[in-house]
Parts: structure tokens; C-alpha cells; sequence
């Protein structure tokens, strides 16, 4: 399976954490734990945008979004 990088957009960690709407520190916890898939540059992190959709639909699809009731 070949993927055409220019593709792929990456996202900060900052920019992550306003999407899922949690803190930096549960993305950095998230991406020690294996749990996200990032890479590293320097001292900091890009997240594939792909990546943390497929997190979100997945959580949503297993029910692990609490709905406001």
C-alpha cells in the first residue's frame, strides 16, 4: 500500500487537542501511549488529520461519546 504523502496533512498538537477538545496534555498522552499515531520532529509532534478522524468516528461508532442528555 503506497501513500502519496502530499496527501497527507499534518496536524500540531495544539491543533489536535482543539479538535477532539481536550487538552495538549491528553494528546501527548494519547501519542505516548500508542493509542494516536504521530510523528516526530525535532522536539515536537505532527498527527496525521486522517488519524484523528478515524479515532473520533471510531469512538463515536463504539459509543464513547457521552451524548448531552
Amino acid at each position: 500500500m503506497t501513500h502519496d504523502l502530499k496527501d497527507v496533512r499534518f496536524l500540531t498538537v495544539a491543533e489536535v487537542a482543539d479538535m477532539m477538545r481536550v487538552s495538549r496534555m491528553t494528546v501527548y498522552r494519547l501519542v505516548h501511549a500508542g493509542e494516536l499515531p504521530a510523528i516526530r520532529f525535532g522536539r515536537s509532534f505532527r498527527v496525521p488529520e486522517s488519524a484523528v478522524e478515524h479515532m473520533l468516528q471510531t469512538a463515536i461508532s463504539e459509543g464513547g461519546v457521552a451524548d448531552s442528555a
